[in-house]
């Protein structure tokens, strides 16, 4: 009997060391720089164990962690400001949770005297050392607003796996969809496309596709920092459409390319280093725009003066984690050659999933949408969500 106290003893102790030790943290905070303007999506996360997020547009982030990252170092890196790194813990025991981050002063003096298309040939050249080239599972959170006439009437989100090898091949590997929600569909035109969405992230990325630099004109159009390297900002106008553009932001050590802009869906393409160095991506946002005939009955009660309807697709894709372990890596793939519109999967709402996950708070892309969304019948959209997806029992 005394024997078996004892056990039951220990394996209470154990039972609460194991739970404290494993039980989460909550990080939330807001990242400044020293005159107090928000920096947006900064990367924010511990770099020895792949675990980290980024800010928002107004500069807050949300982590979970656990009580056993107590003792690991944050790092917080973002283009233009010195890196800053802070024990998690001593991060909890701030009574404000503002990261400041340092403004990088940086000159480039005899660097802008070389002609800006070496820096891209040399970029578009080291891709594969630059960039996660092994085979790593990204963990996405993938948003579409579809507009009709610029009111948002239609939300997807998709949480999904995606396989990516390398920024030198055109496509994804394989991508899962894990988990979904939708709000009321309060659209006029159901426009459909027969391709998930997400899969235009990698084919629509220039980086990825037959992209030459001497296809541009190419000028330095600014210059600025990341992770203690100088970064020169390029643009390219293509020659035959000068008003199509590629902005690049290449550090002028490592040749390393951490954001992309183009005037094609108005695109945003945001990298971040792992605890290697390597970049991948990090977030993602583009708008495809269309205009769609429409019937005489629909002019009449949208009452519109053309017979076309301005539609477009908002798309936010933010990155929450990366896994290269193949161990880890665990993907089936319900999308590559299923030709559904991502508006047409379906899966049951796992209302607990989504009320736990953890992810940046909403950016101003996300809020602005969803007002609008809600204003249309005024019902908000988590009661839409219970409304619209057939729960998981």
């Amino acid at each position: 009997m005394i024997m078996e106290n004892k056990f039951l003893f220990f394996f209470f102790i154990f039972t609460i060391n194991f739970f404290s030790q494993h039980s989460n943290i909550t990080l939330n905070g807001v990242i400044i720089d020293s005159n107090k303007n928000t920096v947006p999506y900064a990367a924010i996360g511990i770099l020895s164990k792949a675990m980290g997020t980024s800010s928002n547009d107004d500069g807050e982030f949300f982590l979970k962690l656990t009580r056993e990252n107590l003792s690991d170092t944050l790092t917080v890196s973002s283009i233009g400001y010195k890196t800053f790194k802070i024990k998690v813990q001593d991060f909890i025991n701030q009574t404000e949770k503002i990261i400041v981050l340092e403004e990088e002063v940086v000159s480039l003096g005899e660097i802008t005297l070389i002609k800006p298309d070496y820096y891209v040939k040399k970029a578009l050249k080291n891709i594969k050392n630059t960039t996660l080239s092994s085979l790593h599972q990204l963990t996405i959170l993938y948003r579409r607003f579809s507009t009709e006439n610029n009111t948002p009437r239609f939300l997807v989100e998709h949480y999904m796996h995606v396989l990516d090898r390398s920024l030198t091949i055109n496509e994804f590997q394989e991508a899962s969809v894990l988990e979904i929600r939708k709000s009321v569909d309060y659209r006029y035109v159901k426009f459909k496309q027969n391709f998930h969405a997400a899969e235009m992230i990698a084919k629509q990325n220039p980086l990825r596709g037959d992209f030459y630099a001497n296809d541009y004109n190419w000028k330095v159009t600014g210059d600025s920092s990341y992770d203690g390297e100088e970064i020169i900002i390029v643009q390219g106008n293509e020659k035959v459409k000068p008003g199509n553009w590629v902005r690049l932001y290449i550090g002028v050590v490592t040749f390393g390319i951490y954001k992309l802009e183009k005037s094609h869906n108005n695109a945003t393409y945001i990298y971040k280093k792992d605890k290697e160095g390597k970049l991948y991506l990090s977030y993602h946002n583009r708008e495809f725009k269309s205009k769609e005939p429409i019937t005489p009955h629909l002019k009449n009660l949208l009452k519109l003066k053309s017979n076309t309807i301005d539609l477009s697709y908002r798309h936010e894709a933010i990155v929450l984690g990366v896994e290269k372990d193949w161990k880890n890596i665990n993907i089936k793939s319900n999308i590559k050659g299923n030709q559904l519109d991502m508006g047409d999967y379906n899966l049951p709402y796992n209302e607990m999933f989504w009320n736990h996950l953890s992810m940046p708070p909403d950016s101003k892309f996300y809020i602005k949408n969803k007002k609008e969304l809600e204003s249309i019948f005024g019902v908000p959209l988590n009661i839409q969500y219970k409304a619209v997806n057939s729960s998981k029992n």
